[in-house]
């Protein structure tokens, strides 16, 4: 039984996911942590953390931890084909057709309408795993964040991280790299 809600709760991920594996984070979350329970939101974003740091794309690694840490092996097998599997039957059905249609003027407002909110969809993930490193995992919303709660360390790292990201244009691994090594000695040593 557990597999097959395994599979279905990440063939809905994969059904749903337009846009990418940022844009399928709150699609993934509420599945993982709010429907099924799961996990705790804590361990939602250590997945996504461990997601973002192996290769491949973050909806099929999370749903491969995912699957793992529910079901074992087996369980990461059912939950990674779950999510993979509508993507294949979408994208090669949308291939056929977009090649035959592209030029139509309905296809071209259809994806232009589509951007703003597949990155509204990415900004809110965002924000979600923001707060949660910004208030040590007690804030979910901005109305519920408590200054008092306030990781100061993760504050800076964030803040340095983004402005060398930005301004600096740094590669991506280095500054994660970086973080983490700061992130250990500030947390083990201050």
């Amino acid at each position: 039984m557990i597999y097959l809600k395994l599979f279905w709760s990440f063939f809905q991920i994969g059904l749903f996911s337009i846009g990418g594996g940022y844009a399928a984070m709150p699609i993934i979350q509420a599945q993982v942590v709010d429907l099924n329970h799961w996990m705790s939101m804590k361990e939602f974003v250590d997945i996504i953390t461990i997601s973002q740091m192996t290769p491949g794309p973050i909806a099929i690694n999370s749903s491969t931890f995912v699957g793992m840490r529910i079901a074992g092996v087996a369980g990461a097998v059912v939950a990674t084909i779950g999510c993979v599997a509508p993507s294949c039957i979408i994208v090669l059905t949308i291939a056929y057709f977009y090649y035959k249609y592209q030029d139509l003027w309905v296809i071209k407002g259809a994806l232009k309408g589509l951007r703003p909110s597949v990155v509204s969809l990415i900004a809110s993930a965002g924000l979600s795993i923001l707060l949660m490193a910004l208030f040590n995992g007690k804030a979910s919303s901005w109305l519920s964040a408590n200054l008092s709660q306030f990781d100061v360390v993760a504050g800076i790292l964030f803040l340095a991280a983004f402005i060398i990201l930005r301004k600096f244009k740094a590669n991506p691994i280095t500054v994660m790299l970086g973080s983490g090594i700061v992130g250990l000695i500030c947390y083990q040593f201050l």
